[in-house]
């Protein structure tokens, strides 16, 4: 699977339009497998530190137990209105991302994780290693759904397979 920078290597136009999407709202949405293969989906939020993109939550979430048994997922920004869309040339559109998520102990990892991400929050608000779990998300596809001149414009990249085009 790749991560973020090599994702971004490969295909850069869609990468930007991947991550303006993703920075258009704070918060996403993240699927992952129960134990009995039914599907969970989860707020959360989303951060990108050294070419990865990483999930960090709360200890004991059950999304993070979901993916230390099957680390499959799926993650979808935030969504603007369909009003957005049609009267925004500029509007960031919709995009997913799949792959796997590999959980991250390494001490030194996780505090150079906690670091940037805290980077611009007020000390009480900064994040202490050992008070969250993280996980580096690689990526095995990235869709961008954005409306074009009368159609939706669909552009997916796979691992292996490059960046594609439809219109629908």
């Amino acid at each position: 699977m790749a991560s973020w920078a090599a994702f971004q290597a490969e295909a850069p136009e869609l990468a930007e339009r991947a991550r303006r999407a993703l920075d258009a709202h704070g918060h996403k949405t993240v699927a992952t497998l129960r134990r009995d293969g039914s599907p969970r989906i989860c707020g959360t939020e989303l951060a990108s530190y050294d070419g990865e993109l990483w999930l960090a939550g709360m200890p004991g979430a059950l999304r993070f137990a979901d993916l230390r048994r099957d680390p499959r997922y799926a993650l979808h920004s935030g969504s603007d209105d369909p009003e957005v869309w049609r009267t925004s040339p500029d509007a960031a559109g919709d995009a997913k991302v799949a792959g796997t998520a590999h959980e991250v102990t390494d001490p030194a990892v996780v505090a150079a994780v906690a670091a940037a991400l805290s980077a611009d929050a007020p000390p009480e608000e900064q994040a202490a290693p050992g008070s969250f779990e993280l996980f580096r998300l690689d990526l095995a596809e990235v869709v961008v759904v954005r409306v074009g001149e009368g159609h939706l414009l669909v552009e997916s990249w796979h691992e292996g397979r490059g960046v594609r085009q439809a219109q629908r």
